[in-house]
């Protein structure tokens, strides 16, 4: 792939300068003034591009490339030709995603799309709103009666942003997205058609047949540096507050239900519907497509595999998958076991055709 006009390669960093920046070392000081100005996978990689590799698996691709330099552990670095410079890192993985936030910053969060800087033709602000300096607001956006907006931050088109929402500074939120009844901190990215704040699903049993809606009067708290991903629905409490943990990253298409609290720096992937009033602690990671039970507690730490579905309560610390899901040595030994006996019924079905 070339490079485009989408995302345009960097006017150069020098890799002595990288190093410091990325707290890497130059495997040969004389590669000091060579110049980086985008990122690139091994495979395609030309004069001017940064790579990474993690495994001796990419030896072969190695061997036909053309980048400017190399991220890796100093156990890989005799696997890069000579003709590479080398920057090594002991996280290699985390080096380059800061390398490519350097060279790349207008990727980091979704760009202005129109070249207003503050508040477009046709956008409405409501007299009551109140914004800081540096607020972008683009066409077609709506802000409510008294919501507040804090200084550098972007509201994409088509944005609607509810009465008395309170967005902190710094933040991102894209076209079409809607956020209502919630409280933003700074520096979060909220992506296209994300859906911040509705109502959420709560029915008492009602006049046979029929079913009462039970009022939602709780809010959406969203901590600092968080990311939702593009139509992502998160739903305000009932009673208490729907709340996204500092540092969390949520993927697209995820459904979080109302009362849910989920701690600091989780990653939660595509396609995860988490029911309401469920806790989940700090540092969580959720494969795509996992469902989450209602009202159980997810510890620390855990780790939960895709297309799980978890039912009960998970220690912290655990490592958890299929289901219902349960700890991933019972898990792998129950499929190794299916593999097994289903091999075993193919050999006797192949015995007796014959």
């Amino acid at each position: 792939m070339e490079h485009n006009w989408f995302f345009p390669p960097h006017d150069g960093i020098r890799l002595g300068d990288l190093a410091v920046a990325l707290g890497a070392e130059l495997a040969d000081a004389a590669h000091a003034d060579r110049i980086v100005r985008s990122v690139s996978p091994v495979n395609r990689a030309k004069e001017g591009d940064l790579c990474y590799i993690l495994s001796r698996k990419m030896r072969a691709e190695l061997d036909t490339s053309a980048a400017t330099a190399i991220l890796c552990d100093p156990s890989l670095a005799s696997l890069v030709p000579a003709h590479i410079s080398v920057l090594l890192s002991k996280r290699p993985h985390t080096a380059f995603a800061q390398a490519g936030a350097l060279l790349h910053s207008s990727a980091m969060s979704p760009d202005v799309m129109t070249s207003t800087s503050a508040i477009a033709p046709g956008a409405y602000v409501d007299p009551e709103a109140r914004l800081e300096p540096g607020v972008t607001v683009e066409p077609m956006a709506v802000i409510g009666k008294g919501a507040e907006i804090g200084e550098g931050s972007h509201i994409g088109p088509g944005a609607v942003i509810g009465a008395d929402v309170r967005i902190g500074r710094d933040c991102t939120i894209s076209a079409g997205a809607t956020v209502q009844y919630a409280l933003i901190g700074n520096n979060v990215i909220i992506h296209p058609g994300a859906r911040i704040g509705q109502d959420g699903f709560g029915y008492a049993p009602g006049p046979k047949p029929g079913m009462i809606k039970i009022v939602q009067i709780g809010r959406v708290i969203i901590q600092d540096h968080v990311e939702i991903g593009a139509n992502t629905t998160i739903d305000r409490g009932t009673m208490d507050d729907t709340v996204i943990g500092e540092g969390t990253k949520i993927d697209n298409q995820v459904q979080v239900g109302h009362n849910v609290r989920i701690g600091r720096h989780c990653g939660i992937v595509s396609g995860v519907g988490i029911a309401g009033s469920t806790r989940i602690g700090d540092g969580v990671m959720i494969g795509g497509a996992s469902g989450i039970n209602g009202h159980i507690t997810i510890g620390d730490g855990v780790q939960i595999a895709a297309m799980s579905g978890v039912v009960s309560d998970i220690p912290a610390g655990e490592k958890y998958g299929g289901i219902p899901a349960r700890p991933m040595r019972d898990f792998l030994r129950d499929m190794a076991e299916i593999v097994m006996r289903s091999g075993t019924r193919t050999q006797k079905k192949g015995g007796n055709d014959e």
